[in-house]
């Protein structure tokens, strides 16, 4: 008999202020601290320290999948790591895979809009609420995916704290690489 928990997954939406530089790079938070998501969970500070510890240690890391799929890597996460927000993903979307490709062009199109955690409950309990409050997890993925279970967490452009006349370069730099990168695919 097996007794290791069954994989769970979060989702959580990527917003609208997305960021997509170089035609791949992309960053936000993957989990919200003290948020309440569809499914009635609450992910306490410092659920992932843990597990991203042991895979630091390990010289392992977060895989980037396509809607959950282990049979689909579509980049690297080059950062995972928890602040007093959450769970902060930065990474690469990788253009040569063919579903990277679809990525981008649906990212860009916003019918991709969410992110979401592949994990295993280590340590868990309920409160008088009804919510399961989930205090260590072990982290083995952060998909891109089309239903995000917790919206308000959104991937941030880097521009967030920059002036006005910066976030619109940042926007024209987003809308120019796209349009690089759907040319790259009409070419391919």
């Amino acid at each position: 008999m097996d007794t290791m928990p069954s994989l769970e997954h979060k989702f959580c939406r990527l917003g609208e202020d997305i960021q997509v530089t170089d035609g791949v790079e992309i960053a936000g938070y993957a989990s919200l601290f003290g948020k309440t998501d569809q499914g009635g969970d609450v992910v306490e500070p410092g659920a992932y320290a843990h597990s991203l510890k042991t895979l630091t240690e390990a010289n392992r890391s977060v895989k980037m999948l396509w809607q959950h799929d282990p049979a689909q890597p579509i980049g690297v996460w080059d950062e995972v790591r928890e602040d007093a927000r959450g769970l902060f993903v930065k990474g690469r979307i990788l253009a040569d895979v063919d579903k990277g490709r679809e990525a981008v062009a649906l990212i860009e199109a916003g019918a991709i809009d969410g992110l979401s955690i592949g994990y295993r409950t280590v340590r868990a309990q309920k409160n008088g609420k009804g919510q399961r409050l989930l205090s260590e997890l072990e982290l083995w993925e952060v998909s891109l995916v089309t239903f995000p279970m917790l919206p308000d967490a959104r991937v941030g452009a880097k521009g967030d704290d920059a002036p006005e006349a910066a976030q619109n370069d940042l926007l024209r730099e987003l809308a120019a690489t796209i349009q690089d990168a759907r040319q790259a695919l009409a070419n391919s």
